[in-house]
């Protein structure tokens, strides 16, 4: 560490004051982080990441470690950016400041007891508007040059996250760009297809709008389509491949003048989503769907086995390779492909993301499916959300309205339209008929009222819910749930288990391990945090104890014949990757008795992959699991337990996610009361980006 900085904390001597002027000395500065470090609001990253910089540049003026503070406990709180001008008008909602007496510094280190505390919130104000790039120590700059922090439209970045918000918006308007009306297909043509992929419009029919998306993305090389559950994503996905095979067909036929040729080359599509569990479900329903396309009718049997099946994760596609940053696949090595189509994008970090652009031929076509409103990545950024900020109005412009109107036969309503809509918005097409969730639905009609924040209509559910909903509010003494509900829960694959052994012959084995592996995801508990009572932790060890006192489970500890485990880190090697999860199972040993294999669904669901347990390290047993961990996944039954307090991380889209993973019944566990449900459904997540505003910028 550098003599300036042990100077400036040389305990033997008073602290530096506030002398209510607006000057900020390193000094200063680094004397308050350590104090907001010691109470818990700052990382130990944060701190030292201000002290190394003041190490490297110790000319650096005291408002750019502050702010370099700043930037980076925004990042780890999944900030891109530090929004100055926002944490100045709110710093408690931006930045999750504590009270003013929560920051004193520590008492007989570094500081004196009797010196009164300066809050966050009050060096904020000190921060004025200025031309940061011209501050002491080239700690800031506008980005034309590399530096530490970059400052651009009011908003503070690591230099890293600005190239990836860049590399994005880029990436995007290359794709919005370049639209004529001699590239796009023809919509007669469009429109024939699209009647064989969805049947002829009526004269009463509602609007399509899974016909609507497959037309608005067919018209150029960036496509988003959002939806909440069981608006049928998938199904619009899989029909709009198809329409971009057959019109990429009669493209080839054109040029050969009518001609079949047998050299023709279909599109290379590839198929990836952002965890291993995410990609095996759509694997699975992109399987099924896929056969039920009218491939004949749209261009001969050239289509048959054009439309993939397998899914990827990200980290597979780009060829991610351990403890190295940089990918396999980059600008330098582009991936070999022609559409490639992301679901579940919510999920999907700026970081990830800007390596996905990176690595994409600049003729390729990105289409990215995904819920806005579900949580957004456990990393840095909101990708899908920024993208999607306008898409419930449409904001669709008369060249793409009459477009829709001339390819789908259906009017574009009047609510959806704007003429002063932007690029992005002419790419964005958003589901608004859920399939799954009726009008009579009260999981839908729930999930509804927590994206809305109407705490009234949720409180209203709950108090006479149907019979798909209910809610538990345990007594805070007892800290356990309904033994009976768990029991129910689990036990359907559990005594399919125990009531039948495993059979000798390896295929009947692998069907017996998928039907026991189906039954297990009918039942889900899914917990807010990892520690307490009410956390993965506490309701793993009382989940296994109840199921082992009604002889469910032979133990509840090590490896055991019914243990629901997860993979925690991808392995490669194995094959298995973050967020996998297998049941323990007992399989007949050669000289008699048991072994314990761990059984894995393979990524289509057809057959199952076993390890012994000993080849598993990075495994945790998810008899509850977070919402987090449980994004991409759907349970018949879902029940989600909140803490009995609030929480930073107990959010509106936190409880919509929760929600939308039960596809026939939910159950909320809700020690904390009324009070703590309303906290939940009002509190929004909230991420400063300026990746919006960017592409609105360039395009």
């Amino acid at each position: 560490m550098s003599t300036q900085l042990d100077l400036a904390f040389d305990g033997n001597r008073p602290p530096p004051s506030y002398d209510g002027s607006d000057a900020l000395t390193p000094v200063e500065v680094l004397h308050w982080l350590e104090g907001w470090y010691a109470a818990g609001w700052l990382r130990l990253l944060d701190l030292e990441f201000a002290r190394f910089l003041h190490g490297e540049r110790p000319d650096a003026d005291g408002r750019s470690l502050l702010l370099a503070a700043l930037v980076s406990h925004q990042l780890g709180r999944g900030h891109v950016c530090l929004d100055l001008d926002a944490a100045q008008r709110g710093p408690e909602r931006v930045l999750n400041l504590p009270p003013a007496e929560e920051v004193r510094p520590p008492v007989g280190h570094h500081a004196v007891e009797t010196e009164p505390p300066v809050s966050p919130a009050e060096l904020l104000r000190r921060l004025a508007p200025q031309n940061w790039a011209e501050l002491p120590g080239n700690i800031i700059s506008d980005g034309s040059t590399p530096a530490p922090l970059v400052h651009e439209a009011g908003r503070f970045y690591l230099y890293r996250y600005w190239r990836y918000e860049w590399l994005v918006a880029e990436g995007v308007v290359q794709r919005l760009d370049g639209l004529s009306e001699e590239s796009q297909p023809a919509a007669n043509r469009v429109r024939a297809l699209l009647t064989e992929l969805f049947g002829p419009v009526l004269p009463r029919d509602d609007v399509d709008w899974q016909r609507m998306a497959c037309a608005l993305a067919a018209r150029q090389r960036f496509a988003v389509i959002t939806g909440g559950p069981g608006t049928g994503k998938t199904t619009t996905v899989v029909r709009l491949l198809a329409l971009l095979q057959a019109l990429h067909l009669d493209a080839h036929r054109q040029n050969a003048a009518g001609v079949e040729v047998s050299g023709w080359q279909p599109l290379r599509i590839r198929l990836a989503a952002p965890t291993g569990k995410a990609a095996a479900r759509l694997s699975e329903s992109i399987s099924s769907k896929v056969g039920e396309l009218p491939l004949e009718r749209l261009g001969g049997s050239v289509l048959q086995g054009t439309i993939p099946t397998e899914v990827v994760t990200l980290h597979r596609l780009l060829g991610g390779r351990p403890h190295v940053r940089k990918r396999r696949h980059n600008a330098d090595n582009p991936l070999p492909l022609d559409v490639l189509v992301v679901d579940e994008a919510s999920m999907v970090s700026l970081s990830d993301m800007a390596d996905l652009f990176a690595a994409l031929p600049p003729h390729a076509r990105l289409i990215l499916i995904g819920d806005k409103d579900q949580l957004s990545s456990v990393e840095a950024g909101s990708v899908l959300s920024e993208l999607c900020q306008r898409a419930v109005r449409g904001h669709y412009v008369p060249s793409v309205v009459n477009w829709l109107g001339d390819t789908t036969g259906q009017t574009v309503p009047s609510e959806i339209q704007d003429a002063s809509g932007r690029p992005l918005d002419q790419a964005v097409a958003m589901l608004r008929f859920s399939y799954r969730f009726g009008e009579s639905s009260g999981i839908g009609c729930l999930a509804m009222a927590v994206n809305r924040g109407d705490f009234p209509a949720v409180k209203a559910l709950l108090a006479d819910p149907p019979e798909d909903l209910a809610c538990i509010e345990p007594d805070h003494a007892a800290e356990q749930l309904d033994e009976s509900m768990v029991v129910h829960g689990y036990g359907q694959y559990l005594e399919l288990l125990n009531g039948m052994q495993a059979p000798e012959d390896p295929a009947r084995r692998d069907a017996w391990a998928l039907d026991i592996l189906q039954r297990h995801r009918q039942f889900q508990v899914l917990c807010v945090v990892r520690n307490g009572p009410w956390g993965v932790a506490g309701l793993n060890a009382s989940i296994a104890r109840t199921l082992h006192s009604r002889g469910l489970i032979p133990g509840t500890s090590g490896w055991y014949a019914g243990r629901p485990v997860m993979v925690t880190r991808n392995n490669p090697s194995l094959r298995l990757t973050n967020g996998d999860i297998g049941l323990v199972l007992p399989l007949p040993a050669p000289g008699g008795g048991t072994i314990l294999r761990v059984a894995f669904a393979d990524g289509e669901g057809e057959g199952v992959r076993w390890f012994a347990p000993n080849r598993l390290d990075d495994v945790e047993t998810v008899y509850a699991l977070t919402v987090h961990k449980s994004q991409g996944s759907e349970f018949q039954h879902t029940v989600l337990a909140l803490p009995s307090a609030p929480t930073p991380v107990l959010t509106r889209e936190l409880v919509y996610t929760g929600i939308t993973r039960a596809s026939r019944r939910f159950t909320l566990v809700n020690p904390g009361g009324q009070a703590l449900l309303e906290f939940a459904v009002q509190q929004r997540v909230h991420r400063s980006s300026g990746l919006g505003d960017l592409i609105s910028r360039l395009s």
